[in-house]
């Protein structure tokens, strides 16, 4: 039982840290209706910055540097490519964001090469013990500060006029535009607020009991693709949801492994995709998305 417990807590707060990622995923799919498959490069660089940064200036203030390169990143991509793309076809602006994530994640790996960068993070290796439980700090930490996060998002996104202009885009884009809403503001934001919450989950996903940012944190990333889509990509609840489920099931998949031999090695890292093309033979949509009107 406390076996069980410590997965279940510890899923829980990497599926934080993956409702954080897929909520960049359902930003910019609701503000321009692109899956954005750079977002693993958003979250790479963002991680690499507070590598290189932390030893010189700390922390704290390489956090925020990298934070705002990713977030920088992110909206270079939207003006300098995604704006200036000489096509309105979602799918073939979907397929450029894959040549960018091609193109950022090859520079940074070869940046990066075979080591593993440290993140310097305060929190290092300590372990807090919730009765018969033992949680590493870091795992907490990314729990409270991806529960903060997503709750300021879902505020601003109700209550501020860029989360007013968000809606009204995914709403009805033409209308939108013509009541006034700019929509490359809108577009140009949203790329730049995931990019941002990218760079924060790249911090808690190279943290202990982690070893550090390497060539196969692109690929850690990805994993929340399948959040993204389990709970639907015009849904930010669903990105919660989606986060949590995808979370839970890696961990107790790769915790239980033993039990599961007949699954084969690996099998936690397979998991979060398989439980994605279930959820979608079910609920096409995904489990909060939207169904599209079909004329029957």
């Amino acid at each position: 039982m406390t076996t069980f417990l410590e997965l279940l807590v510890n899923g829980v707060s990497i599926g934080a840290v993956y409702a954080l990622i897929a909520l960049g995923f359902v930003i910019i799919f609701r503000a321009t209706e692109v899956v954005n498959f750079a977002h693993a490069s958003l979250l790479l660089a963002g991680g690499y910055v507070v590598a290189r940064l932390h030893p010189s200036i700390g922390f704290w203030a390489a956090l925020a540097a990298g934070v705002a390169a990713a977030a920088a990143v992110g909206a270079l991509v939207e003006f300098l490519i995604i704006r200036r793309a000489n096509t309105a076809s979602h799918g073939v602006l979907a397929i450029v964001t894959i040549g960018v994530d091609i193109v950022l994640t090859t520079e940074l790996t070869r940046r990066i090469g075979t080591d593993v960068l440290a993140l310097g993070d305060p929190w290092r290796d300590r372990v807090v013990r919730l009765g018969p439980v033992s949680v590493a700090e870091t795992r907490l930490v990314a729990l409270a500060v991806a529960a903060a996060l997503i709750a300021a998002f879902l505020l601003a996104f109700r209550h501020t006029g860029w989360g007013v202009a968000m809606r009204a885009t995914a709403e009805d884009a033409e209308a939108a535009a013509l009541m006034g809403v700019r929509r490359g503001r809108v577009s140009m934001g949203a790329w730049a607020v995931a990019g941002a919450l990218a760079a924060v989950a790249a911090l808690f996903l190279c943290v202990f009991p982690t070893p550090g940012l390497d060539r196969g944190t692109a690929f850690a990333a990805m994993k929340a693709f399948p959040a993204a889509i389990l709970g639907g990509l015009d849904s930010t609840t669903g990105a919660l949801a989606g986060g949590l489920v995808i979370g839970v099931t890696e961990t107790l998949v790769t915790g239980y492994q033993n039990d599961l031999a007949f699954l084969g090695r690996g099998a936690g890292d397979v998991a979060p995709f398989l439980v994605m093309v279930v959820v979608l033979l079910i609920r096409p949509a995904g489990l909060f998305g939207t169904k599209e009107p079909a004329r029957v």
